[in-house]
């Protein structure tokens, strides 16, 4: 049943006699799979105006999902579209009637006077009280801590885990609130949903992963829900030889695949087998090859890709260039004692073609990739576990042609008398031949290993994932859809409150599969007004920068036209109630924990506004991407990207030294992962990699009557058209060989950055949010 209400003079509107479907219309060409198209007819009273929104009510006991509404024939208006997008349960469900407006935009001062009304109170519906366990049909944005995460009712200290958010120690931005009960054993634990019941988790219900996108996931994702079996598999393979051998025994998981034991296929069907893991029926794991093997099997190794993935791989945000020899640790030396770095002038100087040390900094030549300080505090927990490496710092230097090369890693542990006496380091050099090489692979494996885990756990998940879900709630409490901009920011939060509730369950948590498989302003660019963009780049081949570069220029473009629009002076931002209201909970309810950082914007003028916006697209969309979508062509082969290390560098004198010396491959994959973790992590990061056939990108919208204001949509037909110049200038790079560091060793071109894909795994593609 639906009712419309018109634009008049009474303080709530006039609502029309209430309509039904009627005829279902089946001449529609643009009707997709599963989508019907239905007749309603309204009575229509041309003394009270314009529609500007309707109230629909579903008598049914099934829920529906209702895309769009439009109005045919309306006098003086022709077409009034509603772009809907939302699940309609059963009316019984709702304490409130469910109402949807039309696409025209409205600043609160300026929305009709019939429609206040009901835009507060729906933005009142979506906040709800804070109390009780959410239902399906909900559609409440609240907050929680990072409560969920262990298991303490399992009795096991190993699935205990701290509350992240909400203290000194653990601060962390907030997630949706579900409202489950707290757990037994830790009232400030929530409960968890068995494993099997992970992809109902809550969220509000318009949040949840539309069917075709959900079908994607259960085609691809089961596989990597592998704790299905971990325990069983687990079992199977510490029974069986759990190494692998030879970087050729490795590729077969590519090639011929590897076969299951007998006895784990005879207790499991194969029919599971095919839902959970990579198999080809027969018992066989296998997997898609991986393009930083596809043309030459061990590029990988040298030191050129190894430093070339600093500014092309997978976390192109960690180098920055070294301002003071030797490095020195922020960490506190009241606590950790001295962690001044011990590499010198004599490991280096002779790598540096000819220069000093404080030449090459000087002509910003030398480069630090640090995981020291960030590891270290960390590092005595992560070595009392099977997991042994170090801090690290990485030395890289800047040659002629553009590309960078390693002069030195330093690989640090704490002291074994205690903290206060800071760290014992060694320092490893660049070596071509017999065992010092080996030793050289293996001292750039721990420094792979640091990056994995800093990649996963803070480049990808926190800075992206963590930091847009509370943006994500306090846009939808605070702003009404008929924000500008709401419907601004709304298409880059899609499905990314669905995505981290599954990852909290499955992937995050207590003895997930980042636990599994991982140990639990960089100075790049200086400014000049006649370098593009009013940046210099330090090293000008960084193709991660160069088309970032462009692709925010263009987001910020797009955005200052769009907020223009809206806002002519600073003054309207000031008297902007939801945006006010919207920007103070952003800072002080979803990102409580920093909210007293210098750095926050005020919110009192146009510029920050735009600035504030163009982060947030960026966040959700580019960065994301470019430290997601390429996990599978680097990270897919893990002798490349290992996530964790098993032992420490071996001891002259040793056995591990001997086989180091003898056998140099074997040692290497002795050392980093593990064939049972390698394929519970291969798993994951396939289903990662992809994008699903329903993925919308960068310049696209789902409809294309998302506004009715045609100066916006002009606007963003010219984003559109930027990006597509933008692809163009990537394609042209990547084919110019006086650009080294954007195709490597490895020939693999970058494109983590290329706007449009196909679906797959492409290892290009900006969707317009965090939705995998």
């Amino acid at each position: 049943m639906f009712s419309c209400f018109f634009a008049g003079n009474a303080l709530k509107g006039k609502l029309g006699t209430p309509a039904f479907l009627e005829k279902w219309i089946t001449t529609l060409t643009s009707l997709t799979a599963g989508e019907s198209a239905f007749n309603v007819t309204f009575d229509w009273d041309e003394e009270v105006g314009a529609p500007g929104a309707f109230i629909i009510k579903n008598l049914h006991h099934n829920e529906f999902y209702l895309k769009t509404v439009t109005l045919e024939d309306v006098p003086g208006h022709e077409r009034i579209h509603f772009v809907c997008n939302s699940w309609v349960y059963p009316a019984d469900k709702y304490k409130t009637d469910r109402i949807f407006f039309s696409n025209q935009a409205y600043l609160p001062h300026n929305t009709p006077e019939p429609l206040k009304f009901y835009r507060e109170a729906e933005l009142v519906n979506l906040r709800g009280d804070g109390t009780g366990e959410r239902k399906e049909w909900d559609r409440i944005y609240d907050y929680a801590y990072y409560n969920d995460l262990g298991d303490p009712d399992k009795n096991d200290p190993s699935y205990v885990r701290p509350v992240l958010g909400g203290s000194v120690e653990y601060p962390y931005p907030r997630r949706g609130r579900t409202g489950r009960p707290p757990t037994k054993t830790d009232p400030k634990s929530e409960s968890r949903l068995p494993l099997l019941m992970s992809l109902n988790i809550y969220v509000p219900r318009d949040e949840r992963f539309g069917h075709l996108k959900m079908s994607d996931f259960l085609a691809y994702g089961l596989k990597s829900i592998s704790q299905l079996l971990s325990s069983e598999l687990e079992a199977q393979f510490d029974s069986t030889p759990s190494e692998f051998d030879s970087f050729e025994d490795m590729q077969k998981i590519y090639e011929g695949g590897i076969k299951l034991p007998k006895s784990l296929t005879e207790n499991i069907s194969l029919e599971i087998l095919k839902q959970v893991l990579p198999t080809d029926g027969e018992g066989l794991l296998k997997y898609p090859l991986p393009k930083i093997i596809e043309g030459d099997r061990s590029a990988w190794r040298t030191d050129e890709e190894f430093a070339r993935e600093m500014l092309a791989g997978l976390n192109p945000v960690i180098i920055s260039a070294l301002k003071e020899f030797p490095p020195v640790s922020k960490i506190d030396p009241n606590v950790y004692g001295n962690h001044t770095s011990t590499i010198t002038r004599e490991h280096i100087e002779n790598k540096l073609d000819g220069l000093t040390v404080e030449e090459a900094i000087k002509t910003n030549r030398l480069f630090i990739l640090n995981h020291h300080d960030t590891i270290m505090p960390y590092l005595r927990r992560i070595n009392a576990t099977p997991t042994k490496t170090y801090a690290s710092r990485t030395l890289l230097f800047l040659h002629e042609n553009g590309t960078l090369k390693p002069v030195a890693i330093e690989l640090s542990l704490p002291h074994p008398d205690g903290d206060q006496f800071g760290a014992i380091s060694e320092v490893y050099t660049p070596a071509e031949q017999g065992v010092e090489n080996a030793i050289w692979q293996l001292a750039k494996a721990y420094v792979a290993v640091n990056d994995s885990g800093i990649h996963q756990l803070i480049t990808h998940w926190l800075r992206t994932h963590a930091v847009i879900e509370p943006i994500v709630i306090a846009t939808n409490r605070q702003l009404s859809v008929l924000h500008p901009i709401y419907k601004l920011l709304h298409p880059h939060f899609r499905d990314t409150m669905n995505i981290n509730a599954i990852a909290r369950q499955i992937l995050t948590n207590a003895k997930g599969v980042v636990e599994s498989t991982l140990f639990p302003s960089r100075k790049m660019a200086v400014k000049d007004s006649t370098s593009p963009f009013g940046l210099r780049l330090l090293i000008e081949d960084y193709p991660y920068a160069v088309d970032g570069l462009k692709i925010w220029s263009a987001i910020k473009t797009w955005v200052t036209d769009y907020c223009s629009f809206y806002y002519k002076s600073d003054q309207m931002i000031q008297e902007d109630i939801e945006l006010q209201s919207w920007w103070k909970e952003v800072r002080e309810k979803g990102h409580a924990d920093k909210k007293d950082e210098p750095w926050w914007p005020r919110m009192k003028t146009i510029t920050e506004l735009i600035d504030s916006c163009t982060i947030i697209i960026w966040l959700s969309s580019a960065l994301h991407a470019a430290t997601n979508f390429g996990q599978w062509p680097y990270a897919g082969y893990q002798p490349n990207r290992p996530t964790t290390s098993r032992r420490f560098m071996p001891e002259p004198g040793t056995p591990e030294y001997e086989e180091l010396k003898s056998n140099p491959d074997k040692a290497f994959l002795k050392t980093i992962t593990p064939q049972f973790q390698t394929l519970l992590g291969l798993s994951t990061i396939e289903i990662l990699s992809r994008h699903t056939t329903d993925e919308v990108y960068l310049g696209q919208r789902e409809n294309p009557q998302w506004t009715k204001d045609t100066e916006p949509l002009e606007a963003f037909k010219r984003f559109g058209q930027t990006l597509s110049e933008i692809e163009d200038q990537i394609l042209q790079m990547n084919g110019d060989p006086k650009w080294r560091n954007r195709v490597g060793p490895v020939n693999i071109p970058y494109t983590l950055l290329f706007p449009t894909s196909d679906s797959g795994i492409t290892g290009r593609g900006i969707p317009n949010s965090i939705a995998i």
